[in-house]
């Protein structure tokens, strides 16, 4: 993989002395004064406008080999950390949270044993699933052994509990020390049922998260997803990259969800194979599973594991900083992206325990895209801000968060410990995997019709000459795969938005072809690197449209609300009673 940052030979002495460090010891604040300044040196002279040249110089750095993928608790987290906070000094930011750019979010890494097998007594024949080509597994108990012993298996359909849509997978059956089996998505996707939840568009009954945690809540001991491409949008390999290797939670005392001392993913064939050898037809089970009144199916079968994993408790953090309102400073509109990302790969383990990785390999997962570009974005939206004439009248946040591709846990995190409170919040604006493929004659609003702040976007596209589109895959649940949600769940206005997919140069066909490419041949993959061939035009355009809501609402007394009959309108409506 070629080395593309230009780092200076001072912030390079600078980085080096990060990597001997310990994650878990805090440096001294000389050594953090010296951080901050040589993290961010590079020979780049930066421009008050939001431009293609500065946004592209921050996404080269933050997805560069040496910030090695960005993983949190690595040293590729001090230098990412480091360097937007010398960003955030170069504008002339404040600190953000107590007087600190950073806040400290407590962390649990478990890395499981590769080695592991899953072991199944199917109708009295033994068989075993492996690690990464059969079946992912994990814990979020925070313990170094969890043993499951002769765990009945049940298939529960979707594994959702949806009382509104009077659908309970779970009706009749008593799961408690069981292992269920469950497809990923809603009911009535893999039917194309429109008529059974929202149709296309995935609800967060949809996600692997909401699965689990409902497994958890009706006692299970441990559970399965059956992957399949459509379904998650991804595939198996994405599973795999994303599942293997160090994993992090918040500790329970600062995590209230449910937990299973279990959980992970089965691929498609595998559980294709074993319902077969179970008596069951795996296409049978889906047209069973999307109609209203499924009733879970026990299977002729018992599950085994001895799951061992390395635990250990460190910290990540969020990096916070704050332009103080003019006439408001109370109240403040936050714009944040994730830094974080998969990290680097290098000590992977095979199925024998040796390293995975050859010298050939790279094994970096630098995260170019996701999420290096949402980061540059709010840096250029900051930028913009802070030469701003007249100042704003409220605050502007800008949150970069950790640990999103963990479960969004860094917002979780921030969220349940807000630098601004949440009733002073006016509004989040979320920027996660910005498009580099040109000008768009359009703007994706990822959840379309939520909320009042679309009001703002659609003014500000119209006068760019584009027009606001809901996303294209609304079955994918993009929604609820990044950091607004943990906001919009609080009652927070979020809004969620990007570049279209009908290009000035090639139209829809050439938008969607470039979004299908992403997500097959880079998306959690190696391959998601910085590309100097980027078309950039239409990203700067976007983040002028972004910059242009937020600025409309820092000058003035506007609360925005969700619309009526949004699921997170009620929320709102107990943060702030006075603004309905």
């Amino acid at each position: 993989m070629t080395r593309s940052t230009r780092l200076t030979a001072a912030s390079l002495a600078g980085l080096i002395v990060l990597t001997a460090c310990d994650r878990s010891s805090t440096p001294t604040p000389e050594q953090a004064a010296a951080t901050a300044a040589t993290a961010g040196a590079t020979a780049h002279t930066f421009n008050a406008a939001i431009n293609a040249a500065d946004f592209g110089e921050m996404v080269k750095q933050l997805a560069s080999d040496e910030f090695e993928g960005r993983g949190p608790g690595s040293p590729g987290e001090e230098k990412s950390v480091e360097y937007i906070k010398a960003q955030f000094e170069r504008l002339g930011l404040k600190p953000g949270n107590n007087g600190s750019y950073f806040q400290t979010v407590p962390m649990v890494q478990t890395t499981a044993d590769e080695t592991t097998v899953l072991k199944l007594d199917v109708k009295g024949q033994p068989r075993e699933l492996k690690f990464g080509s059969d079946m992912v597994i994990g814990t979020r108990t925070g313990k170094p052994e969890v043993k499951i012993d002769a765990s009945d298996l049940v298939f529960v359909g979707y594994g959702v509990n949806a009382p509104e849509q009077k659908w309970n997978d779970y009706a009749g059956v008593d799961v408690k020390g069981k292992t269920v089996m469950m497809f990923v998505n809603d009911p009535g996707f893999h039917s194309q049922d429109e008529k059974l939840f929202e149709g296309k568009r995935m609800t967060y009954y949809g996600r692997w998260t909401y699965k689990f945690e409902e497994a958890a809540r009706q006692g299970a001991a441990a559970a399965l997803i059956i992957h399949d491409n459509e379904g998650a949008s991804y595939g198996w390999d994405v599973v795999k990259n994303s599942w293997s290797g160090a994993q992090f939670d918040l500790p329970a005392k600062d995590d209230p969800d449910p937990r299973l001392p279990v959980q992970g993913w089965i691929s498609g064939d595998t559980a294709r194979r074993l319902m077969s050898d179970l008596g069951q037809d795996l296409d049978k089970l889906y047209q069973a599973a999307n109609k209203p009144g499924f009733k879970a199916i026990p299977l002729q079968a018992k599950l085994s594991v001895d799951l061992k994993s390395q635990i250990s408790e460190k910290s990540s953090r969020n990096v916070v900083a704050l332009l103080p309102g003019a006439k408001r400073p109370d109240e403040a509109i936050v714009y944040m992206a994730h830094w974080d990302h998969l990290g680097n790969h290098a000590h992977e383990a095979d199925e024998h325990g040796a390293s995975s990785a050859s010298a050939a390999d790279d094994v970096i997962y630098n995260g170019a895209i996701d999420n290096a570009t949402g980061v540059a974005g709010i840096l250029e939206i900051a930028e913009a801000f802070s030469k701003q004439t007249p100042p704003p009248d409220r605050s502007l946040l800008f949150l970069a968060v950790t640990l999103e591709e963990s479960g969004l846990l860094g917002s979780k995190y921030y969220v349940a410990h807000p630098a601004v409170p949440l009733d002073k919040t006016v509004a989040v604006i979320n920027l996660d995997a910005m498009p580099v493929i040109g000008k768009a004659r359009d703007m994706t609003v990822v959840g379309y019709g939520s909320s009042q702040l679309e009001d703002i976007l659609k003014r500000v596209a119209d006068g760019q000459g584009r027009v606001l589109h809901p996303e294209a895959t609304p079955q994918d649940g993009f929604y609820f795969r990044s950091d607004h949600f943990n906001f919009a769940k609080a009652g927070v206005p979020a809004l969620y938005a990007k570049g279209g997919d009908d290009l000035i140069e090639g139209g829809t066909a050439a938008g969607r072809l470039a979004q299908v490419d992403y997500r097959d041949n880079r998306y959690h993959k190696p391959a998601d690197e910085y590309d100097a061939g980027w078309k950039m035009d239409g990203v700067v355009q976007d983040l002028e449209a972004l910059y242009s809501v937020g600025r409309d609402l820092a000058g003035s007394e506007k609360w925005p609300t969700w619309y009526e009959g949004n699921a997170f309108r009620s929320a709102q409506q107990r943060l702030r009673p006075t603004d309905q």
